[in-house]
């Protein structure tokens, strides 16, 4: 009798699937004693990385940022296969922080913000963030006099926080935050009143480039409002020490790069799984359907065209939206439902949605624009302007994708950014040109500080800071929430939920320790995938490590039985 070699089937064909098939692939002896297979319920390989063109440009629809290059298997990828060089433009965002593209912040209205009103502000976020993260504790925070005064105001909005919820560990970020501004303003009373920005007040223009930043770090963690995200969990949050790059020849080269490994065929696409079928502590392995026909296999997955294919290990590495619908009592994608505490977990993380919006700009000196940060007036306002769409109040700049470039981007998180993929393009063209005809107004009419002067842009052109028109002829966006393969975007702490958690979401099932005992084939379904992995969650590196740590789980384990 032949004796059937182990099958592994992979769900998912993004960067968590894709590292553990080339890890599983390239271990030494693999492909005589085992069998391999990644089914992906899409069109193409990726996930939630996608390159794509616009406007002659190269730019990333999902994943666009190596966070930190120190360390960083994503860079060390990129390095190797010399992706980080481009004779083709692509969305590389050399103006966030190279010399001398320096943001400029603009107030509803036109008004020009000097550094000496944003910089305070953005000083205090950061250090706000800085101590939430666990940045400016210990040694870190001595022997520097202005970071200890931002300590000890984030320390006092700690306490105050803590107070106000109730004497309860569970903190958001985003009551820390309020309260270390609350804080700022109590030592910062009797600052003299600004003049020259209309009916801006120093406080309100305080308040509004303090909420620029939050909507800047809603889209860093895909929280929609951060007062849903835990504060005890930040500081668990891990980030690659280096500058924070974009890949040249586009995130979708590292991805290449993994697959290229694996021959014809192993990687399926349209093989989109609807369920699972295992085996857990206890039952019988005939107990399933077909009996006999899974008697050696306990993992059966069923896909959307009514096939079949029977599996001893499968890794699951869809997106933590995927398995929020996939727990539902009218889903049944697990038969039967995971364990509680799996289950449990899935539901207490978060998980959001953030979106990409691409412009394309016409003009004698579109290529000018600005790298523009927004401060907008209250939802609430009398002085806001009416025509502005909610949407476009909720995000906190526009910028070109590169130094000159004619292709303009903005990022939108929560619920403006499930709105934006409900409009129709002129629907967005048009919101977009009016909120920056009221930020960039038309030539010869720029409000600096001291000017009163407000500007009355038309609908469709706008003026740029040198005074001439450009318009914005097409979009492009991203849909991440409305894509039945991903649900979302990435995941996040939320309150409720803790690091603990993402360690639950990468238990495998049923556990190892158990099946000796229970009877039950060992490590039927396995987890991968950013939602996995305690550290880096929410991340390109993160879910590497997590596909990573299942593929080495297997080998280990059958390394351990003697294959």
């Amino acid at each position: 009798m032949v004796t059937k070699k182990p099958s592994i089937v992979i769900i998912g064909a993004g960067m968590a699937g894709l590292t553990a098939a080339n890890k599983l692939y390239t271990a030494t002896g693999f492909k005589d004693s085992f069998e391999l297979c990644v089914v992906e319920g899409g069109t193409r390989i990726g996930g939630r990385i996608n390159t794509s063109e616009f406007g002659g440009d190269r730019i990333e629809m999902g994943a666009t940022w190596i966070h930190g290059i120190g360390g960083s298997p994503v860079h060390k990828i990129a390095q190797e296969i010399h992706a980080l060089e481009s004779d083709q433009p692509w969305e590389c965002m050399d103006g966030v922080s190279e010399e001398p593209s320096q943001p400029t912040t603009i107030a509803e209205g036109g008004y020009q913000l000097n550094p000496s009103v944003v910089d305070p502000v953005t000083t205090l976020f950061k250090k706000l963030m800085a101590y939430a993260q666990g940045k400016l504790v210990g040694d870190s925070a001595a022997g520097c006099e202005e970071i200890d005064y931002y300590t000890k105001l984030a320390a006092k909005a700690l306490k105050v926080s803590s107070t106000s919820n109730g004497g309860q560990e569970k903190l958001s970020v985003g009551s820390f935050l309020r309260q270390g501004l609350d804080a700022y303003w109590v030592s910062k009373k009797d600052e003299e009143e600004l003049k020259g920005y209309g009916n801006w007040c120093r406080k309100l223009l305080q308040e509004g480039i303090f909420a620029m930043h939050e909507k800047t770090q809603r889209t860093y963690t895909s929280a929609g409002d951060l007062l849903t995200l835990d504060y005890s969990a930040e500081s668990e949050y891990r980030m690659f020490p280096g500058d924070e790059i974009t890949i040249a020849k586009g995130y979708l080269s590292i991805i290449e790069s993994l697959a290229s490994v694996l021959p014809p065929g192993l990687v399926q696409l349209g093989r989109k799984v609807t369920r699972i079928e295992w085996q857990p502590e206890g039952d019988e392995v005939s107990g399933m359907e077909n009996g006999s026909a899974t008697a050696t296999r306990p993992v059966k997955l069923h896909f959307c065209d009514g096939s079949n294919m029977l599996a001893d290990h499968v890794i699951v590495t869809v997106s933590l939206g995927v398995l929020k619908a996939g727990i539902r009592e009218d889903s049944g994608m697990f038969n039967p439902p995971l364990p509680s505490f799996k289950s449990e977990a899935i539901s207490r993380l978060g998980y959001g949605v953030v979106n990409k919006l691409f412009l394309q700009v016409e003009g004698n000196d579109c290529n000018n624009f600005p790298y523009l940060q927004m401060v907008f007036h209250r939802p609430d306002s009398e002085f806001r302007h009416k025509k502005i769409p909610w949407w476009m109040r909720r995000t906190a700049s526009l910028c070109p994708i590169y130094s000159n470039s004619s292709v303009l981007l903005s990022w939108f998180a929560g619920k403006e950014a499930l709105e934006l993929e409900s409009l129709q393009d002129e629907e967005i063209i048009n919101g977009v040109s009016t909120t920056i005809s009221s930020f960039l107004p038309q030539p010869h009419k720029l409000v600096n500080s001291n000017s009163h002067e407000l500007c009355n842009g038309t609908a469709n052109k706008v003026g740029n800071s040198h005074g001439s028109e450009v318009k914005v002829t097409k979009i492009l966006k991203s849909k991440w929430a409305t894509d039945p393969l991903f649900l979302g975007s990435y995941c996040y702490v939320a309150v409720g939920s803790s690091g603990d958690d993402l360690d639950k979401m990468a238990e495998p099932l049923p556990k190892l320790s158990t099946c000796k005992s229970a009877g039950s084939p060992p490590l039927q379904i396995l987890f991968a995938g950013e939602a996995t992995h305690r550290t880096h969650y929410s991340t390109t590196h993160g879910a590497y490590f997590s596909g990573l740590r299942e593929a080495i789980r297997l080998l280990q384990h059958y390394q351990c039985i003697g294959v």
